[in-house]
C-alpha cells in the first residue's frame, strides 16, 4: 500500500503516530527520570529522531530491572532480615556515619564478627575450596567472572562433589563477565549437576540491553555462618604461582559472626531475582554465635530497588571524615558529586589519599581518570599510582576506625549499573591494618604538573573518552 503513497501523504500517515511517540516517551521521561541531563537528554532525542529516538528509548532508557526486582520480591517471604534501622549508637565519633549508613542500607550494624584477609588466589582460593569440601548444609556462590581454566575446574569439582554428598548447592554467573554466548564454567556446572543460573542473561534481541547491567558481586556462604566475598573473581589470573600472562593481584575477606546472615540474605535475593526460586530454613539461616569483636554490616546496590546505595554510603563516609580516608580502587572515576565531596573533606584539613593502579587492564578508563581528576589535586587530594601488576584490590578506611571492602570500584558502573556487595565495619584493628596495607602499595604520586605535561592531542583523547564514563 505505502508505495502507491506520495512522499508527502506518508508523512501525514506517520505524524500522528510519531506524536503518540513523542508524547509517551515524553511523560515518561518526566515521571521517571531523576537526574536532569539524562531526562534532557532523552527529551530531546525523541523529539529530534522521529521513531529512532523513541525506539532506543522504549529499548534502552526503561528501567524494567527495577520492575521485575519489585514483582518479584512483592513474593517473597520475610526471612531472617531484620530492617530496624536505628541502632543504637556505639561509636560516638561516628555516630553520624553509623546512622546514615543504617538508613540507607536498611540493615542493622550486627556486632561480634571476624574478618581474615587473603591476597591472590594463591591465599584464598584453597581456604574456600577447604570451606566447601567442609560444607555439610548449604553452599551459595556467586561470582562476576567463572573461568572454565584449572581454578575454575577446582570449584566445580568441589560444588559437585558437595551436591552428591547431599548438600544444597546454589551456584549464580554473571551472564555477561563469565561469557555471554558460550559459558564454559556454566556448562561445566550443569554437567557436574550443580544447579546455576546465569544472572541477566537472555540471547533475545529486545533483551540484549540488559548486558549493560552486571552482577558484579563476590559471594560464597558455606552452611550460612562462614561467608568469602571481595573483589576476588575464579580465575588462573588471580593465582601468582601460576604466572599468568596477564596478572590481577586482589584481595578478599573471610567472614564470620552473625553479619553472616546478611551475606546469605544479599544471596538469596539474587537467587530469587535469578530463578524465582525462595530459599529458607535453618540449611541457610542457622543460629550464629559471636566470633570476634567487630561489628558490621552488608550494603548492596544495584539499579532495582538499591539504587545508588553503595555510592550515597561512601559520600556520607567522606562527609563524616574528620582526619583521615584512605581509598584503594582498581578504576577510580567517580562524578562531580563525589569529587566534591572528596575536595570539600581535604579542604577542611582531612587527609584524604587515593591509591590507583598505574595502568589497569582497562585503558580507556586510565585515559578518562586522567581526564577526571586534576580538580581533586588541585585542592588537596593526594592520589598515588600502584606500580605494576596490576591490582584489583578495593578499600575504603575513615579516622582508623571505619572500613568499607567488597565489590565496588570507585566509577559510575560499580555505583549506578551493576549489581554490587560491600561490607562495612567499625573496629580499629580492621581499619588500621587496611589503611597499612593501602599504604604500603602507594607508588608515585600523580601531580598537576604530570597532567599538564599530556600533550594536547592526548588531553583531547582522554576529554572524549570521559565522556563515556557511566560505560566504561
Amino acid at each position: 500500500m505505502f508505495h502507491l503513497l506520495g512522499q508527502g501523504d506518508l508523512r501525514l500517515l506517520l505524524l500522528p503516530l510519531h506524536l503518540v511517540v513523542i508524547a509517551w516517551a515524553t511523560i515518561h521521561v518526566l515521571l521517571h527520570k531523576r537526574d536532569v541531563g539524562s531526562a534532557l537528554g532523552w527529551v530531546g532525542l525523541v523529539w529530534l529522531v522521529p521513531f529512532i529516538g523513541g525506539f532506543l528509548y522504549f529499548v534502552a532508557g526503561i528501567n524494567r530491572v527495577r520492575r521485575r526486582a519489585k514483582n518479584l520480591r512483592k513474593r517473597q517471604r520475610t526471612r531472617a532480615r531484620r530492617t530496624d534501622i536505628n541502632d543504637a549508637a556505639h561509636h560516638e565519633e561516628l555516630e553520624a556515619l553509623q546512622r546514615g549508613v543504617g538508613h540507607v542500607s536498611r540493615r542493622p550494624l550486627e556486632p561480634g564478627n571476624a574478618l581474615d584477609t587473603y591476597q591472590n588466589g594463591d591465599e584464598a582460593y584453597p581456604a574456600m575450596i577447604a570451606a566447601i569440601e567442609a560444607a555439610k548444609a548449604s553452599i551459595g556462590l556467586s561470582s562476576f567472572i567463572m573461568n572454565a581454566d584449572g581454578t575454575g575446574e577446582r570449584f566445580v569439582a568441589a560444588l559437585g562433589a558437595a551436591v552428591k554428598r547431599g548438600v544444597a548447592v546454589r551456584v549464580i554467573v554473571d551472564g555477561v563477565g563469565s561469557g555471554y554466548v558460550l559459558s564454559r564454567a556454566y556448562r561445566a556446572l550443569h554437567r557436574a549437576s550443580v544447579p546455576a543460573a546465569r544472572f541477566l542473561h537472555s540471547p533475545l534481541p529486545w533483551r540484549m540491553p540488559l548486558v549493560n547491567l552486571r552482577s558484579h558481586k563476590k559471594i560464597l556462604v558455606i552452611d550460612g555462618a562462614v561467608g568469602f566475598t571481595g573483589g576476588m573473581n575464579i580465575a588462573d589470573e588471580n593465582v601468582m604461582a601460576k604466572h599468568p600472562a596477564k596478572p590481577v593481584q586482589d584481595t578478599h575477606f573471610k567472614v564470620t559472626g552473625p553479619v553472616v546472615a546478611q551475606l546469605v540474605d544479599a544471596f538469596i535475593d539474587d537467587w530469587v531475582f535469578t530463578t524465582g526460586e525462595e530459599l529458607d530454613g535453618p540449611a541457610w539461616f542457622p543460629q550464629l554465635d559471636s566470633t570476634g569483636g567487630a561489628e558490621a554490616r552488608v550494603i548492596t546496590s544495584g539499579p532495582d530497588q538499591d539504587v545508588e546505595k553503595i555510592e550515597f554510603c561512601v559520600m556520607q563516609a567522606v562527609a563524616c571524615a574528620r582526619s583521615s580516608i584512605y581509598v584503594m580502587t582498581p578504576y577510580f572515576l567517580p562524578d562531580e558529586r563525589l569529587n566534591t565531596a572528596l575536595s570539600l573533606a581535604a579542604m577542611r584539613g582531612v587527609n584524604v589519599h587515593v591509591v590507583m593502579p598505574e595502568r589497569s587492564n582497562h585503558i580507556f578508563v586510565d585515559w578518562a581518570s586522567r581526564q577526571n581528576i586534576g580538580s581533586l589535586l588541585k585542592d588537596g587530594v593526594h592520589i598515588w599510582l600502584g606500580p605494576p601488576p596490576f591490582r584489583h584490590s578495593k578499600a575504603m578506611i575513615v579516622d582508623g576506625e571505619w572500613a568499607l571492602i567488597g565489590s565496588c570500584n570507585w566509577d559510575l558502573r560499580s555505583f549506578r549499573l551493576n549489581f554490587e556487595l560491600c561490607m562495612e565495619f567499625y573496629d580499629p584493628e580492621i581499619a588500621q591494618a587496611l589503611q597499612h596495607f593501602v599504604t604500603s602499595h602507594r607508588g608515585q604520586p600523580l601531580t598537576n604538573k604530570a597532567l599538564k605535561a599530556r600533550k594536547l592531542l592526548v588531553r583531547l583523547r582522554d576529554a572524549a573518552v570521559r565522556l563515556a564514563m557511566p560505560y566504561l
